[in-house]
């Protein structure tokens, strides 16, 4: 039973490579794909017969800039994966770790072409998750060490050694240059709910103090006349 279960994948198998090879055949260079196991986007597509250009201001769409920008996502991870290995040797890790430096400015690049040609703003809004994996020197800015190459001969040392600088201290001209008036309060009258709030509540003040007025008047008993205190006299 095992045995021809064995056989119909297998022919399930060849049929779906050729299915794909045919439709890919067919649909070289076109957008839609169908069938079979899709390949990465680097070998298929509407850009499968192009190579990323070296300079991202040659790219004019900012379809294609995404294609390529996710395309070098793609290795970087694929890298950091295998830079884990720390089996892999010093030379191999060090040229790893170099590569994926090189891939992460490059991307950069074209994160800012595609801002340039009305894009989504990568540079600000974009999770650099590929990045999150990377300890950066103090001494070594914009250069990070991935995986296995944290501990490396020389780097370990290095990372053990570091001393977080302090945050230089803001001056007194430094801490008010960002304060508005709204700091103060000085524009809460143009706030027009705020007004009507405020009258409000003056008005419900104001009879709250009538009314216990007119309470103690009413309590309060009557002065008699000047005359009349005169003819009690008498």
């Amino acid at each position: 039973m095992a045995r021809n279960e064995e056989k119909a994948m297998s022919s399930l198998n060849r049929w779906t490579a050729q299915k794909r090879d045919l439709e890919r055949a067919n649909n070289l260079g076109k957008s839609t794909y169908v069938g079979g196991a899709l390949p990465a986007s680097a070998t298929y597509g509407p850009y499968a017969a192009k190579k990323r250009p070296k300079i991202a201001s040659e790219v004019d769409t900012v379809r294609e800039g995404e294609h390529w920008r996710s395309d070098i996502i793609q290795g970087v991870a694929q890298k950091i994966k295998e830079i884990q290995n720390a089996a892999l040797g010093e030379h191999r890790i060090r040229d790893l770790n170099d590569e994926i430096n090189k891939d992460l400015r490059e991307k950069k690049y074209w994160e800012e072409q595609i801002k340039t040609l009305g894009g989504p703003d990568y540079v600000t809004n974009g999770l650099k998750e590929s990045e999150t994996y990377g300890a950066e020197l103090a001494s070594h800015s914009g250069y990070k060490y991935f995986g296995a190459a944290k501990d490396l001969p020389g780097v370990r040392e290095l990372f053990e050694n570091t001393e977080v600088p302090e945050a230089p201290r803001k001056t007194r001209k430094q801490l008010f240059k960002n304060i508005q008036p709204d700091y103060y309060g000085w524009r809460d009258e143009e706030d027009g709910l705020l007004i009507l709030a405020e009258q409000q509540a003056e008005h419900e003040a104001v009879q709250r103090e009538v009314a216990r007025w007119q309470a103690e008047q009413a309590n309060r008993p009557a002065k008699r006349s000047k005359k009349d205190a005169e003819e009690a006299k008498s």
